[in-house]
Order: C-alpha cells, then structure tokens, then sequence
C-alpha cells in the first residue's frame, strides 16, 4: 500500500521509523534485529537509508590518481525487498542523486517496481565524504525536484529513451525531504522553500522532516510551507539523543540547533547510558506534544538501535 494512501486514510498520528543498513559483509540478520521490536507498532512504513559509496584516492605509479572504494553499504533494492518479503510493511527505499546517472536511476526503479516496492523517498544526498559541495554524477541529477520529475514521468509511462518497448508507467509514491530550520546549503528561509515546493510541484506526495529537537521549529515551518502553498502531509522526523557527544555532533552533522534545557539535561549525565534516558524521555515529551498537534506521522531514526525507539513507542502508541 502507498504511504500517502495510508496517511489520507488514518484515524490517528502514525509510527514509521528509518533504519541505516548495516556494511557490507555483515549479515542481514543484524537489520532484522533492529526492526523486530518494533513491529508491534504496526508501522506506517520502514524507510532504508542509502549513502554513496566513500572511497580514498590513492597515487599510481604514473603520478596519476585512482579512486578505491573503502566503504559501502548493501543496495537499497536488496534491503528493501527483504524487508517487504520477511514482514510484510510498507518500505521506503531511499535513492539519490550522488553517484548515479539517470539510466542508472531508472534501472534501480524498474528494479523496485518490479519487486512490489512502490513508495519512494527521492534524496539529492549528501557531498562525497571529504568534498566541500555536491557534485553530480556525469549524466546524474544535481537536485532531488529533478529526480522526482524522473520518477513522475516513469508514473507516465515516460521512460529517459521514448522508443523504449513496453513501456509501463509505474506507480510510485514519493516522498521528500523538508528542513524546519533549513538546509545548511540555502542561503536563507524562503530560497530552501521554494526548493521544497519545486520538488512537491515535481511530484512529491509528502515531506519527511529533518530532526529538530523543539517542537516550536515544526509547528513554525508547516505554518511558513501551508503560506507558501505546500499543501503535502508534512511527518515529523525525530532522533533521541543516544550518548553525551550527540549535542556537539548532531549540531556540526546536521545543522540543527539543540535547546538550551537539553543541553543541560545531558550535560548533569556522567555516563552515556545516563544521557540516553534523557533522550528517551525528550522524544516522549515531543511526540505527545506533537500528537497532540496532529501530526500525520511520527518518524524515528534509529541508526539501526531500536531499543530506545521501543519504549518511546510503548508510552506513545
């Protein structure tokens, strides 16, 4: 079932959570073990997180320069159909811009159509690890309201090579990404919300948020997108803080800000474990005040720790 069908027919805020793939050459059991405390909250769907590839270059003997890839993740398309065979609930797969061209794309979704995967989280993803700004692939997207299009044209029937033979539109269902305190790469508010409009006027269905730890940053961006005429049901994205560090990493990696009676919180914690009550009992906070609201979904990152995740669920749905 798509997810936007889902959403237009719920009686109450829904749980979805996003898992990160485990690395190559680990088994899959080690996702299934993250996902299995958290079926009995009958999700709305499991999104799977996808990263290009890092790699390191590393000098020939000509004084050239040859890329080797140190790091990678199994491929959405596996993880994705796995997960759909062995539970039974909705996957999200995500697919990015970085590191693929457009028929590389469209193979991938071919791939997922043809697997029963019909919902979609369409990413520009992140810059190569150790580069400054993003750079497409040759023959690539450069912006996510372009891969969108893409995947709207493939619901046409419109394929990148028009005298392609049976030609079936797809049906996919996409979602995108939405920045309540902006994206880091926007020089302000209004530019980054007509990128978010671009991608839903391209085809997007809904916005998952990037986390945000005040729940005032949600409440003032779906205002500021309704008044700019993104109409989309907008999930709000939520990570607990897991160890003392995360209010010093997830500023730098995110671009997010941290509230002040958070800090302080986790700053009185002597241990991890200690800090990861904290978080546990933030998020419980949050998504009951965001219910309220009337969230249409509550959407955790889990990282691939699910522990947390599970008693927030259980004191929430």
């Amino acid at each position: 079932m798509k997810v936007i069908e889902k959403i237009r027919t719920r009686d109450r805020s829904l749980f979805s959570f996003e898992l990160l793939p485990p690395l190559k050459g680990t088994h899959i059991d080690q996702l299934y073990k993250a996902i299995d405390p958290l079926i009995e909250f009958n999700p709305l769907m499991i999104n799977v997180t996808y990263h290009q590839q890092e790699g390191i270059f590393r000098n020939l003997p000509n004084g050239l320069l040859e890329r080797h890839v140190v790091r990678k993740r199994p491929g959405t398309v596996a993880i994705s159909a796995a997960i759909n065979y062995k539970y039974g609930i909705t996957t999200v797969p995500h697919i990015i811009c970085g590191g693929f061209s457009k028929e590389e794309t469209e193979d991938a979704l071919i791939d997922l159509h043809f697997l029963g995967i019909r919902n979609i989280l369409a990413l520009r993803g992140d810059a190569q690890k150790g580069e400054r700004y993003f750079v497409p692939q040759q023959g690539g997207h450069a912006h996510a309201s372009e891969l969108v299009e893409q995947i709207a044209n493939m619901n046409k029937g419109k394929y990148l090579d028009e005298s392609l033979e049976n030609a079936s539109p797809t049906d996919f269902s996409v979602g995108v990404a939405g920045y309540p305190e902006k994206h880091f790469e926007s020089p302000n508010m209004d530019s980054d919300l007509r990128n978010l409009k671009a991608k839903v006027e391209a085809g997007a269905d809904y916005i998952i948020t990037q986390m945000f730890f005040d729940n005032k940053k949600y409440f003032d961006f779906v205002k500021i997108c309704r008044d700019a005429g993104i109409k989309v049901p907008i999930l709000a994205g939520l990570k607990p803080i897991i160890t003392r560090r995360d209010i010093e990493v997830l500023p730098q990696v995110f671009h997010i800000d941290i509230p002040e009676d958070l800090v302080k919180e986790v700053g009185k914690c002597k241990t991890n474990l200690e800090a990861k009550e904290v978080g546990i009992e933030w998020t419980i906070h949050q998504s009951k005040e965001l219910i309220q609201y009337g969230v249409p979904a509550l959407h955790y990152y889990t990282i691939g720790i699910s522990d947390n995740i599970q008693r927030i669920a259980r004191a929430i749905f």
